[in-house]
């Protein structure tokens, strides 16, 4: 089933094309989150695309779309979103998962011409306190390193951020969101569902630990 929706997924965006496979220069590579090449684990939650065109009442999202300010005014959310406020219930494996990899997973295609450590960030909207946090991955595997990305400050606005939750620090700690790169070439960098109601716009892998202003550096395709 996962498989399958992964190669409908890149026929409905690529049609008989490759999807596009983006490349890191000089230390930093950048993508558009609608540009994933497939999506796997998307049975309970899934992640939409919206534009401007986005039927909402279809989706069952929000009434109040983000695509104006979000770069190429697209993104995507994971929906539907159960959990928007503390007490509604937590139900993990449907509306919440701590295990990266688990539910609602987001493959990209990239090469790295620089191997080594990369602080991940993430363009992300945040409305709540139960729709701020996302996992990231490399080449199927999880590291600590890239889970439990979270965000506080910058609500109601799209905010780049790249911190980790941890036990002492629930609003998350700088540094501590990164991905080895294990060698030059092609890698899938994945994204994968810690709450439901996420909103991404894109993502930025950096060698220095320096937020990316505005809507970010522009991707470079390979």
């Amino acid at each position: 089933m996962n498989i399958v929706i992964s190669f409908l997924t890149i026929f409905l965006l690529y049609g008989e094309k490759a999807p596009p496979l983006f490349e890191e220069k000089e230390g930093i590579l950048a993508v558009e989150a609608e540009d994933f090449a497939g999506q796997q684990l998307a049975d309970i939650r899934k992640w939409y695309l919206i534009t401007k065109k986005t039927d909402v009442s279809s989706l069952k999202a929000d009434s109040e779309l983000h695509y104006e300010a979000a770069s190429n005014k697209a993104y995507l959310e994971i929906l539907p979103d159960t959990r928007k406020t503390h007490d509604d219930t937590l139900t993990h494996g449907v509306n919440f998962t701590n295990k990266a990899g688990e539910m609602a997973v987001l493959n990209y295609k990239v090469y790295f011409n620089n191997p080594g450590k990369y602080y991940v960030w993430v363009r992300a909207y945040s409305t709540g306190t139960e729709d701020n946090g996302i996992h990231v991955g490399i080449d199927n595997t999880w590291p600590e390193s890239g889970q439990r990305m979270q965000w506080c400050e910058g609500k109601n606005q799209w905010t780049w951020e790249s911190k980790q939750r941890t036990v002492e620090e629930h609003c998350g700690v700088p540094e501590l969101i990164w991905i080895d790169v294990p060698t030059k070439g092609e890698h899938t960098i994945s994204f994968s569902m810690r709450e439901d109601g996420f909103e991404f716009d894109k993502w930025v892998m950096t060698k220095d630990y320096e937020k990316p202003e505005g809507k970010g550096p522009k991707p470079v395709k390979k």
